[in-house]
Protein backbone atom coordinates (compact mmCIF):
# COMPACT_ATOMS: atom_id res chain seq x y z
CA UNK A 1 0.00 0.00 0.00
CA UNK A 2 3.07 2.05 1.00
CA UNK A 3 4.90 2.18 -2.40
CA UNK A 4 1.58 2.68 -4.31
CA UNK A 5 0.60 5.56 -2.71
CA UNK A 6 4.30 7.28 -3.16
CA UNK A 7 4.13 6.24 -7.02
CA UNK A 8 0.82 8.50 -7.66
CA UNK A 9 2.63 11.55 -6.68
CA UNK A 10 5.17 10.68 -9.11
CA UNK A 11 3.20 10.28 -11.76
CA UNK A 12 1.24 13.46 -11.62
CA UNK A 13 4.36 15.58 -11.53
CA UNK A 14 5.76 13.70 -14.80
CA UNK A 15 2.43 14.46 -16.69
CA UNK A 16 2.41 18.02 -15.23
CA UNK A 17 5.83 18.72 -16.39
CA UNK A 18 4.89 16.74 -20.03
CA UNK A 19 1.77 18.69 -20.80
CA UNK A 20 4.21 22.16 -19.64
CA UNK A 21 6.88 21.15 -22.62
CA UNK A 22 3.83 20.42 -25.06
CA UNK A 23 2.48 24.32 -24.09
CA UNK A 24 6.28 25.32 -24.97
CA UNK A 25 6.74 23.22 -27.66
CA UNK A 26 3.39 25.04 -28.87
CA UNK A 27 4.28 28.61 -28.72
CA UNK A 28 7.90 28.24 -29.84
CA UNK A 29 5.79 26.67 -33.09
CA UNK A 30 3.74 30.00 -33.31
CA UNK A 31 6.90 31.97 -33.07
CA UNK A 32 8.54 30.12 -35.63
CA UNK A 33 5.20 30.56 -37.87
CA UNK A 34 5.46 33.95 -37.31
CA UNK A 35 8.91 34.94 -37.97
CA UNK A 36 8.10 32.66 -41.35
CA UNK A 37 5.21 34.42 -42.41
CA UNK A 38 7.26 38.15 -41.94
CA UNK A 39 10.21 36.88 -43.97
CA UNK A 40 8.23 35.76 -46.56
CA UNK A 41 6.42 39.03 -46.86
CA UNK A 42 9.37 40.86 -46.78
CA UNK A 43 10.89 38.84 -49.68
CA UNK A 44 7.55 38.88 -51.79
CA UNK A 45 7.98 42.57 -51.54
CA UNK A 46 11.23 42.78 -52.55
CA UNK A 47 10.90 40.19 -55.28
CA UNK A 48 7.98 42.92 -56.25
CA UNK A 49 9.74 45.94 -56.35
CA UNK A 50 12.89 44.30 -58.05
CA UNK A 51 10.39 42.59 -61.30
CA UNK A 52 8.78 46.35 -61.32
CA UNK A 53 12.17 47.70 -61.27
CA UNK A 54 13.12 45.46 -63.89
CA UNK A 55 10.19 46.15 -66.11
CA UNK A 56 10.82 49.93 -66.27
CA UNK A 57 14.63 48.96 -67.27
CA UNK A 58 13.67 46.87 -69.90
CA UNK A 59 11.19 49.61 -71.18
CA UNK A 60 13.58 52.16 -71.04
CA UNK A 61 15.90 49.58 -72.74
CA UNK A 62 13.28 49.23 -75.61
CA UNK A 63 12.41 52.87 -75.71
CA UNK A 64 16.44 53.98 -76.23
CA UNK A 65 16.85 51.09 -79.03
CA UNK A 66 13.52 52.46 -80.93
CA UNK A 67 14.68 55.06 -83.96
CA UNK A 68 15.04 58.35 -83.81
CA UNK A 69 11.90 60.53 -84.27
CA UNK A 70 12.02 63.16 -87.21
CA UNK A 71 13.25 66.38 -86.20
CA UNK A 72 10.77 69.01 -86.78
CA UNK A 73 11.33 71.76 -88.85
CA UNK A 74 13.29 75.20 -87.70
CA UNK A 75 11.35 77.57 -86.77
CA UNK A 76 11.17 80.48 -89.06
CA UNK A 77 13.28 83.68 -88.53
CA UNK A 78 12.39 86.66 -87.03
CA UNK A 79 12.86 89.35 -88.64
CA UNK A 80 14.18 92.71 -86.89
CA UNK A 81 11.24 94.67 -85.87
CA UNK A 82 11.54 98.12 -86.91
CA UNK A 83 10.74 100.40 -83.85
CA UNK A 84 8.87 103.57 -84.23
CA UNK A 85 10.24 106.57 -84.12
CA UNK A 86 8.91 108.75 -81.05
CA UNK A 87 9.50 112.43 -80.71
CA UNK A 88 10.27 113.84 -77.04
CA UNK A 89 7.59 116.12 -76.22
CA UNK A 90 8.04 118.89 -73.08
CA UNK A 91 4.38 118.39 -72.23
CA UNK A 92 1.48 115.64 -72.05
CA UNK A 93 -0.38 115.22 -75.10
CA UNK A 94 -4.30 115.37 -74.39
CA UNK A 95 -7.75 115.34 -76.46
CA UNK A 96 -7.02 118.72 -78.49
CA UNK A 97 -3.78 117.51 -80.01
CA UNK A 98 -5.21 114.07 -81.15
CA UNK A 99 -8.29 115.87 -82.26
CA UNK A 100 -6.51 118.66 -84.29
CA UNK A 101 -2.92 118.13 -84.82
CA UNK A 102 -1.31 121.30 -84.14
CA UNK A 103 1.38 120.40 -87.45
CA UNK A 104 1.28 119.18 -90.45
CA UNK A 105 4.70 117.60 -90.61
CA UNK A 106 5.54 114.04 -90.06
CA UNK A 107 7.15 110.95 -90.40
CA UNK A 108 4.48 108.63 -91.92
CA UNK A 109 4.59 106.34 -95.18
CA UNK A 110 1.77 107.05 -97.16
CA UNK A 111 0.39 103.34 -95.59
CA UNK A 112 0.76 104.33 -92.21
CA UNK A 113 -0.96 107.41 -92.77
CA UNK A 114 -4.15 106.33 -94.71
CA UNK A 115 -4.33 103.55 -92.03
CA UNK A 116 -4.10 106.14 -89.56
CA UNK A 117 -6.82 108.52 -91.67
CA UNK A 118 -9.33 105.80 -91.64
CA UNK A 119 -10.26 105.78 -88.19
CA UNK A 120 -13.26 106.85 -87.36
CA UNK A 121 -14.85 106.88 -83.69
CA UNK A 122 -18.55 104.58 -83.07
CA UNK A 123 -19.65 107.58 -80.36
CA UNK A 124 -20.81 109.73 -82.77
CA UNK A 125 -21.76 112.30 -79.80
CA UNK A 126 -18.34 114.21 -79.38
CA UNK A 127 -17.00 114.97 -75.73
CA UNK A 128 -16.13 118.75 -77.04
CA UNK A 129 -17.13 121.53 -78.85
CA UNK A 130 -16.92 120.62 -81.96
CA UNK A 131 -16.94 123.46 -84.73
CA UNK A 132 -17.14 122.02 -88.33
CA UNK A 133 -14.31 123.17 -90.50
CA UNK A 134 -13.72 122.90 -94.44
CA UNK A 135 -10.19 121.56 -95.23
CA UNK A 136 -9.14 123.24 -98.87
CA UNK A 137 -6.73 121.06 -100.09
CA UNK A 138 -4.43 123.03 -102.39
CA UNK A 139 -2.34 120.73 -105.31
CA UNK A 140 0.52 122.87 -106.61
CA UNK A 141 4.13 122.37 -108.08
CA UNK A 142 5.83 125.12 -105.73
CA UNK A 143 4.10 127.96 -103.78
CA UNK A 144 0.97 129.43 -104.17
CA UNK A 145 0.92 131.91 -107.13
CA UNK A 146 -2.95 133.45 -106.20
CA UNK A 147 -2.16 133.70 -102.27
CA UNK A 148 -2.64 137.52 -102.01
CA UNK A 149 -6.37 136.80 -103.10
CA UNK A 150 -6.64 133.50 -100.57
CA UNK A 151 -5.29 135.68 -97.76
CA UNK A 152 -8.29 138.28 -98.19
CA UNK A 153 -11.04 135.38 -98.69
CA UNK A 154 -9.62 133.77 -95.85
CA UNK A 155 -9.27 136.56 -93.56
CA UNK A 156 -11.73 137.35 -90.04
CA UNK A 157 -12.61 133.57 -90.34
CA UNK A 158 -9.71 131.48 -88.36
CA UNK A 159 -11.21 128.49 -86.57
CA UNK A 160 -13.34 127.54 -89.47
CA UNK A 161 -10.92 126.35 -92.58
CA UNK A 162 -8.32 124.66 -92.58
CA UNK A 163 -4.81 124.60 -95.30
CA UNK A 164 -2.85 121.75 -96.29
CA UNK A 165 -0.58 122.14 -99.38
CA UNK A 166 0.61 119.22 -101.52
CA UNK A 167 3.99 120.75 -104.12
CA UNK A 168 6.63 118.98 -105.46
CA UNK A 169 9.13 117.50 -103.04
CA UNK A 170 12.09 119.79 -103.91
CA UNK A 171 10.45 122.65 -103.98
CA UNK A 172 12.23 123.94 -100.43
CA UNK A 173 11.02 127.64 -100.72
CA UNK A 174 9.62 129.72 -98.18
CA UNK A 175 5.98 131.17 -98.26
CA UNK A 176 5.76 134.71 -97.92
CA UNK A 177 1.90 134.48 -96.72
CA UNK A 178 1.57 133.55 -93.29
CA UNK A 179 -1.75 131.91 -94.20
CA UNK A 180 0.51 129.29 -96.20
CA UNK A 181 3.44 129.22 -93.81
CA UNK A 182 3.78 125.62 -92.43
CA UNK A 183 0.85 124.00 -94.28
CA UNK A 184 2.64 122.01 -96.51
CA UNK A 185 2.18 118.15 -95.88
CA UNK A 186 5.06 115.95 -96.88
CA UNK A 187 4.92 115.23 -100.46
CA UNK A 188 6.02 113.19 -103.47
CA UNK A 189 6.45 113.80 -107.42
CA UNK A 190 3.15 114.41 -109.16
CA UNK A 191 3.11 113.60 -113.26
CA UNK A 192 0.13 114.77 -115.14
CA UNK A 193 -1.99 112.17 -116.02
CA UNK A 194 -0.08 109.38 -114.06
CA UNK A 195 -1.70 107.37 -111.14
CA UNK A 196 0.63 109.57 -108.48
CA UNK A 197 -1.60 112.41 -109.30
CA UNK A 198 -4.59 110.53 -107.50
CA UNK A 199 -2.23 109.41 -105.20
CA UNK A 200 -1.25 113.41 -104.19
CA UNK A 201 -4.95 114.01 -103.84
CA UNK A 202 -5.52 111.37 -101.76
CA UNK A 203 -2.37 111.55 -99.39
CA UNK A 204 -4.40 115.44 -99.08
CA UNK A 205 -7.28 114.23 -98.04
CA UNK A 206 -5.81 111.95 -95.63
CA UNK A 207 -3.91 114.00 -93.88
CA UNK A 208 -7.17 116.41 -93.46
CA UNK A 209 -8.63 113.38 -92.14
CA UNK A 210 -6.72 113.75 -89.20
CA UNK A 211 -8.49 116.99 -87.96
CA UNK A 212 -11.56 115.67 -86.54
CA UNK A 213 -13.30 119.08 -86.81
CA UNK A 214 -12.68 118.63 -90.96
CA UNK A 215 -16.46 118.10 -92.06
CA UNK A 216 -16.07 119.25 -95.88
CA UNK A 217 -13.56 118.65 -98.59
CA UNK A 218 -12.23 121.12 -101.43
CA UNK A 219 -9.50 120.43 -104.19
CA UNK A 220 -7.64 123.54 -105.20
CA UNK A 221 -5.40 123.97 -107.89
CA UNK A 222 -2.55 127.07 -107.76
CA UNK A 223 -4.56 128.90 -110.40
CA UNK A 224 -8.17 128.56 -108.60
CA UNK A 225 -10.39 131.44 -107.50
CA UNK A 226 -12.82 131.90 -105.10
CA UNK A 227 -16.29 133.25 -106.75
CA UNK A 228 -17.89 134.06 -103.48
CA UNK A 229 -16.65 135.29 -100.01
CA UNK A 230 -16.10 132.68 -97.45
CA UNK A 231 -19.21 133.21 -95.42
CA UNK A 232 -21.68 132.00 -98.55
CA UNK A 233 -19.03 129.62 -99.36
CA UNK A 234 -18.92 127.68 -95.91
CA UNK A 235 -22.50 127.52 -95.44
CA UNK A 236 -23.24 126.08 -99.15
CA UNK A 237 -20.97 123.51 -98.31
CA UNK A 238 -22.15 122.60 -94.77
CA UNK A 239 -25.53 123.01 -95.37
CA UNK A 240 -25.45 120.42 -98.41
CA UNK A 241 -26.51 116.92 -98.27
CA UNK A 242 -24.68 115.60 -101.08
CA UNK A 243 -20.92 115.37 -102.89
CA UNK A 244 -19.84 116.85 -105.90
CA UNK A 245 -18.19 115.01 -107.98
CA UNK A 246 -18.59 114.88 -111.76
CA UNK A 247 -19.03 111.69 -113.26
CA UNK A 248 -20.30 110.62 -116.93
CA UNK A 249 -20.00 108.45 -119.61
CA UNK A 250 -18.12 109.55 -122.33
CA UNK A 251 -18.18 107.12 -125.48
CA UNK A 252 -15.29 108.90 -126.96
CA UNK A 253 -11.41 107.82 -126.76
CA UNK A 254 -10.71 110.28 -124.11
CA UNK A 255 -13.65 108.72 -122.29
CA UNK A 256 -14.72 104.62 -122.66
CA UNK A 257 -11.36 104.13 -124.52
CA UNK A 258 -9.30 104.72 -121.79
CA UNK A 259 -10.66 101.64 -119.89
CA UNK A 260 -8.57 98.48 -120.31
CA UNK A 261 -10.07 95.16 -120.17
CA UNK A 262 -7.41 93.83 -117.41
CA UNK A 263 -9.61 95.74 -115.07
CA UNK A 264 -12.28 93.58 -114.94
CA UNK A 265 -14.22 92.08 -113.12
CA UNK A 266 -13.30 94.81 -110.42
CA UNK A 267 -14.58 97.35 -112.91
CA UNK A 268 -16.29 97.03 -116.02
CA UNK A 269 -16.73 99.14 -118.99
CA UNK A 270 -19.76 99.97 -117.80
CA UNK A 271 -18.94 101.27 -114.40
CA UNK A 272 -16.13 103.45 -115.90
CA UNK A 273 -16.74 107.12 -115.49
CA UNK A 274 -15.15 110.07 -116.42
CA UNK A 275 -15.34 113.70 -114.68
CA UNK A 276 -13.85 116.88 -113.70
CA UNK A 277 -10.65 116.36 -111.15
CA UNK A 278 -12.00 119.22 -109.00
CA UNK A 279 -14.08 117.29 -106.20
CA UNK A 280 -15.81 118.55 -102.83
CA UNK A 281 -17.00 115.74 -100.87
CA UNK A 282 -18.10 115.27 -96.92
CA UNK A 283 -16.23 113.28 -94.25
CA UNK A 284 -18.24 110.55 -95.03
CA UNK A 285 -16.77 109.88 -98.54
CA UNK A 286 -13.52 111.18 -97.77
CA UNK A 287 -13.46 107.91 -95.65
CA UNK A 288 -14.30 105.98 -97.76
CA UNK A 289 -11.74 107.14 -100.60
CA UNK A 290 -8.50 106.92 -98.33
CA UNK A 291 -9.78 103.50 -96.96
CA UNK A 292 -10.38 101.95 -100.69
CA UNK A 293 -8.39 98.95 -101.15
CA UNK A 294 -10.08 96.95 -103.70
CA UNK A 295 -10.93 99.90 -106.52
CA UNK A 296 -7.31 101.86 -106.06
CA UNK A 297 -5.28 99.14 -106.34
CA UNK A 298 -6.73 98.01 -109.49
CA UNK A 299 -5.74 101.80 -110.93
CA UNK A 300 -2.23 101.58 -109.69
CA UNK A 301 -1.43 98.70 -111.86
CA UNK A 302 -3.97 99.33 -114.95
CA UNK A 303 -4.00 102.85 -115.20
CA UNK A 304 -0.59 104.50 -115.24
CA UNK A 305 0.19 106.01 -118.49
CA UNK A 306 -0.13 109.20 -119.05
CA UNK A 307 -2.88 110.45 -121.17
CA UNK A 308 -3.94 107.03 -122.16
CA UNK A 309 -5.59 106.84 -118.92
CA UNK A 310 -5.51 110.04 -116.71
CA UNK A 311 -6.24 108.41 -113.06
CA UNK A 312 -7.01 111.86 -112.26
CA UNK A 313 -10.14 112.11 -114.41
CA UNK A 314 -11.48 108.42 -113.88
CA UNK A 315 -10.46 106.77 -110.41
CA UNK A 316 -13.08 109.01 -108.27
CA UNK A 317 -15.76 109.13 -111.05
CA UNK A 318 -15.59 105.47 -111.04
CA UNK A 319 -15.46 104.96 -107.72
CA UNK A 320 -18.27 107.19 -106.73
CA UNK A 321 -20.53 106.18 -109.32
CA UNK A 322 -19.94 102.56 -108.13
CA UNK A 323 -20.95 103.02 -104.60
CA UNK A 324 -21.99 106.05 -103.57
CA UNK A 325 -23.76 107.46 -106.40
CA UNK A 326 -27.53 108.16 -104.37
CA UNK A 327 -25.59 111.21 -102.96
CA UNK A 328 -23.87 112.40 -105.45
CA UNK A 329 -24.45 116.20 -107.73
CA UNK A 330 -22.72 114.42 -110.08
CA UNK A 331 -20.95 117.91 -110.78
CA UNK A 332 -18.23 120.23 -110.13
CA UNK A 333 -18.14 123.29 -107.82
CA UNK A 334 -14.87 124.43 -110.12
CA UNK A 335 -15.81 126.30 -113.09
CA UNK A 336 -13.54 125.53 -115.84
CA UNK A 337 -13.62 126.48 -119.79
CA UNK A 338 -12.95 123.55 -122.06
CA UNK A 339 -14.76 125.38 -125.02
CA UNK A 340 -11.08 126.08 -126.46
CA UNK A 341 -10.65 122.29 -127.08
CA UNK A 342 -7.40 120.73 -126.30
CA UNK A 343 -6.34 118.36 -123.54
CA UNK A 344 -6.15 121.16 -121.20
CA UNK A 345 -9.03 124.07 -120.00
CA UNK A 346 -8.56 127.65 -121.27
CA UNK A 347 -6.22 130.13 -119.15
CA UNK A 348 -7.17 133.62 -118.40
CA UNK A 349 -4.92 136.54 -118.13
CA UNK A 350 -4.79 139.86 -116.77
CA UNK A 351 -6.82 141.63 -119.76
CA UNK A 352 -9.90 138.96 -119.62
CA UNK A 353 -10.47 139.12 -116.04
CA UNK A 354 -13.49 141.85 -116.00
CA UNK A 355 -16.35 142.63 -113.55
CA UNK A 356 -18.66 141.31 -115.78
CA UNK A 357 -17.12 138.09 -116.40
CA UNK A 358 -16.57 137.57 -113.11
CA UNK A 359 -20.47 138.16 -112.36
CA UNK A 360 -21.17 135.66 -115.05
CA UNK A 361 -19.37 132.71 -113.65
CA UNK A 362 -21.18 133.61 -110.42
CA UNK A 363 -25.02 133.90 -112.35
CA UNK A 364 -25.43 130.22 -113.05
CA UNK A 365 -28.30 127.83 -112.16
CA UNK A 366 -27.89 124.53 -110.94
CA UNK A 367 -29.64 121.87 -108.13
CA UNK A 368 -29.22 122.40 -104.43
CA UNK A 369 -30.54 119.86 -102.48
CA UNK A 370 -33.24 119.28 -104.88
CA UNK A 371 -34.09 122.75 -105.13
CA UNK A 372 -32.79 125.09 -108.16
CA UNK A 373 -30.41 127.74 -107.20
CA UNK A 374 -28.65 131.04 -108.62
CA UNK A 375 -25.58 129.65 -106.88
CA UNK A 376 -23.96 126.74 -109.27
CA UNK A 377 -19.82 127.26 -109.19
CA UNK A 378 -17.64 128.45 -105.99
CA UNK A 379 -14.73 128.33 -107.66
CA UNK A 380 -12.94 128.98 -110.86
CA UNK A 381 -9.60 128.12 -112.72
CA UNK A 382 -7.57 128.81 -114.79
CA UNK A 383 -6.25 131.91 -114.09
CA UNK A 384 -2.52 132.66 -113.87
CA UNK A 385 -0.84 134.78 -112.04
CA UNK A 386 -0.77 137.96 -114.10
CA UNK A 387 -4.33 138.06 -113.24
CA UNK A 388 -3.76 138.62 -109.82
CA UNK A 389 -3.71 142.54 -109.86
CA UNK A 390 -7.20 143.06 -111.41
CA UNK A 391 -8.71 140.14 -109.26
CA UNK A 392 -7.24 142.34 -106.00
CA UNK A 393 -8.92 144.88 -107.12
CA UNK A 394 -12.58 143.43 -108.51
CA UNK A 395 -12.42 141.14 -105.40
CA UNK A 396 -14.27 143.75 -103.06
CA UNK A 397 -17.00 144.71 -105.35
CA UNK A 398 -17.58 140.89 -107.15
CA UNK A 399 -17.01 138.63 -104.39
CA UNK A 400 -17.58 141.05 -101.94
CA UNK A 401 -14.91 139.86 -100.04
Amino acid sequence: MKSSSNQYPSNYASKHLSSHFQLLRYLGFLLLLAFGVTIGMIISFYYKSCTISLQFSQFSLSASQKPPPVSPPPPPILQPIKRLKVSHVSHIAGLKEFLQPSHVIHDMSDEELLWRASMTPKIHDYPFRRVPKVAFLFLVRSNVPLAPLWEVFFRGHEGYFSIYVHSHPSYNGSDKSPLFRGRRIPSKIVEWGRVNMMEAERRLLANALLDFSNQRFVLISESCIPLFNFSTIYFYLMNSTQNYVMAVDEPSAAGRGRYKIQMSPEITLRQWGKGSQWFEMDRELALEVVSDRKYFPVFQKYCNSGSSCCADEHYLQTFVSIKFWKRNANRSLTWVDWSKGGPHPAKFVRPEVTVEFLESLRNQTCKYNGNSKNVCYLFARKFLHTSLTRLMRFAPQVMHL
